[in-house]
């Protein structure tokens, strides 16, 4: 049964936030959605877990999570660890992510340009796909010491409170840009009453100089700047790409004067390489067929 046209898709939204709307959907597969509120519990930071923490982490009964965790063990998603008496992902879940990541080959043309800059400004330069109200980082490239932040794929950052997300969200159409400032106000509305003006501003920098700049706020000893690649329309993805470094690593006024404009020329011959629209033709394009 498909899901009904008045019910909006919420793919991109946590496991465990379609699972708690979901009640009412007759076509809902219920104990899918659970297995998968277990696997999205485990994170950095949390690499190893047993039952009664996946139960308090996620809402789940534990002897619900005891059966989803043998379940998952045994098709090879999770590993127990018999002396800890806790689980934790294992390698078969890397299956899940290669689909994806090969679908975008952009990122191996991309690499050594990117590897270039990171090893020129002593930092790192990522790139990064809009999902729901965060940046996961899909590749990245560094040089040696980067400070705290070391990034890698897969992991998640903020959206508000980060140039990476602001860049991207740039990408996307006025509609899907307003859905998104929704989204991020319904989460968390405070730290949107906090962000909501430098991220908007972040918006307006990639309008007129083609990249935005974060000056520690999402992590205070780093200072990035971030431009905008592309919206793939028909998989409705949002890429930006950044550069983050050691804030004591820079001079005054270097982040915008040199480092930003030097994102965005990335940015560009990447974009020329791929043959991918910037966000100004994308935007172009989207009121042309609003028009129609």
């Amino acid at each position: 049964m498909a899901r009904t046209a008045s019910k909006p898709i919420r793919a991109s939204s946590s496991a465990a936030a379609v699972l708690a709307s979901s009640a009412d959907d007759a076509a809902f597969a219920t104990t899918l959605a659970k297995g998968l509120v277990v696997l999205e519990a485990f994170k950095a930071g949390a690499t190893q877990l047993g039952n009664m923490e996946l139960s308090t982490l996620t809402g789940i009964p534990r002897p619900t999570v005891a059966r989803l965790t043998h379940t998952l063990a045994e098709l090879g998603y999770l590993r127990y660890d018999s002396e800890r008496a806790k689980y934790r992902v294992s390698a078969r879940a890397l299956r899940m992510a290669h689909p994806l990541l090969a679908d975008m080959q952009f990122r191996q043309v991309a690499r050594p340009m990117m590897q270039e800059l990171a090893q020129s400004v002593r930092g790192t330069v990522s790139i990064g796909l809009l999902d729901a109200t965060s940046m996961i980082y899909v590749e990245t490239a560094r040089s040696g010491d980067v400070g705290p932040h070391v990034p890698d794929i897969g992991m998640p950052i903020s959206v508000v409170m980060t140039a990476m997300g602001r860049a991207a969200a740039a990408t996307l159409p006025q509609a899907d840009a307003a859905l998104l400032e929704e989204r991020i106000a319904s989460e968390d509305t405070e730290l949107w009453s906090v962000f909501r003006g430098t991220y908007r501003a972040g918006l307006a920098q990639c309008a007129s100089r083609g990249f935005c700049t974060c000056f520690g706020e999402y992590m205070a000893s780093i200072h990035a700047v971030a431009a905008p690649l592309f919206h793939a329309s028909e998989a409705r993805q949002a890429f930006s790409i950044n550069c983050g470094i050691p804030a004591f690593r820079l001079q005054p006024g270097q982040l915008e004067s040199e480092i930003g404009p030097r994102i965005a020329a990335l940015a560009d011959s990447i974009r020329a390489i791929v043959g991918a629209a910037g966000p100004i033709e994308t935007q172009k394009q989207n009121k042309k067929s609003a028009r129609r």
